[in-house]
């Protein structure tokens, strides 16, 4: 049994910019699984912060009590560097100023980095084959520059989540209901997490474009699977992003009910013994992220929604009604703006006022969407 935190410190890029970032590493140090979450990589998404302090303590009163059956690993507050990015006092925390990239964005191809080489050297054994990566993964990430605070700051989370069986991001989404994004290739497990946590939709897509945190995982197996058809090359990490509500959901019964059904989760993958807590239900089955349409505006605007979260709509139902706020229309016209697809409208907009191109809502549907094009994210 073991509860250990460790705080590291991001040299600034310039003077006094100094940063702490804390994580926690809880249970057995003989543990032959290891689980890795994350909250508010997206600094300004606050729920899952709360959601990550809650199961902080059931997991360690699970370790007291001999419980945990797996190594977890928690950065409750992953991105300490989005959370200093305050203007005008409004909190930003989504891209990192320094690059002007979203933090969620642009993470390793590593099949690109370790994969090429580790082709050659794969043998027969499964297992082997997977202690023969994630020791590549370590030894790449160990060689990475750590230059400036952005360096620093993902070296040590992919030196953390690496050799991970189950990672898992925590964000949230603008004002929805919960959801996840994963893998087709996950989806039977996923269908038990969204069980447990009340999931209304669960996405799926292998590649949804932007390189997101969770994907860059299990794209490393599925990549080495494929180039090497005549080695054994499981998928042995499980990865997803968790999306718990809006931004606005930070109640603590709330995130604490959240906490034990993570928690309950866990136990029904065998990861903690002990009295089961949570609740599960059954959720929907998943959907392919393709069939998701993401609503735009058509031009700036005041939004007055005629739909509420989990509302069943069907294609060319209005969804909003936005307001002209300039041109011989001002004050007086509005511009329906209708659902592309039929579906449950699952996140809304927070912030009434929107430009041109904004995202005002996503319906889940079935049919998959012409439109959707690549990039199946929003930015």
């Amino acid at each position: 049994m073991s509860f250990e935190k460790t705080s590291k410190l991001l040299v600034g890029d310039t003077p006094g910019r100094t940063t702490e970032l804390n994580y926690f590493r809880i249970g057995p140090e003989d543990a032959k699984k290891k689980v890795y979450l994350q909250a508010a990589l997206h600094a300004d998404e606050q729920p899952g912060i709360l959601v990550l302090h809650h199961l902080l303590q059931l997991l360690r009163d699970a370790d007291a009590a001999g419980d945990l059956k797996a190594e977890f690993v928690l950065f409750p507050m992953v991105n300490p560097l989005g959370m200093g990015d305050i203007e005008f006092g409004q909190h930003q925390g989504r891209y990192s100023r320094s690059t002007g990239v979203n933090h969620n964005r642009g993470w390793p191809i590593l099949y690109d980095a370790v994969g090429k080489e580790l082709a050659t050297k794969l043998g027969s054994d499964a297992g082997e084959n997977i202690d023969l990566v994630r020791a590549a993964l370590r030894d790449w990430v160990e060689s990475l520059p750590q230059v400036t605070a952005l360096d620093q700051w993902r070296h040590c989370i992919l030196q953390q989540a690496c050799d991970a069986d189950y990672v898992f991001d925590v964000h949230c989404d603008d004002d929805s209901l919960v959801h996840i994004f994963t893998l087709p290739q996950l989806a039977e497990n996923m269908q038990q997490l969204a069980n447990w946590i009340g999931a209304a939709a669960t996405l799926i897509a292998e590649d949804s474009g932007g390189g997101s945190f969770d994907e860059a995982w299990p794209a490393l197996w599925l990549r080495l699977a494929r180039e090497c058809p005549d080695k054994p090359v499981p998928l042995p990490v499980v990865s997803c992003t968790l999306e718990f509500r809006g931004q606005f959901d930070t109640f603590d019964d709330l995130n604490r009910r959240d906490a034990q059904n993570l928690y309950g989760y866990f136990q029904e993958q065998g990861l903690i013994t002990g009295k089961v807590i949570g609740h599960k239900g059954e959720a929907a089955a998943p959907s392919d992220l393709r069939a998701t349409e993401r609503l735009r505006a058509p031009q700036a605007g005041l939004l007055a929604y005629c739909v509420e979260l989990g509302d069943q709509v069907e294609k060319g139902d209005r969804i909003a009604d936005l307001i002209r706020l300039d041109g011989d229309g001002a004050f007086v016209e509005r511009i329906p703006l209708l659902a592309g697809t039929s579906g449950q409208v699952i996140s809304r907009m927070v912030t009434k006022y929107v430009w041109r191109d904004a995202n005002i809502a996503k319906i889940v549907g079935t049919e998959i969407l012409e439109s959707s094009g690549d990039y199946l994210l929003s930015d």
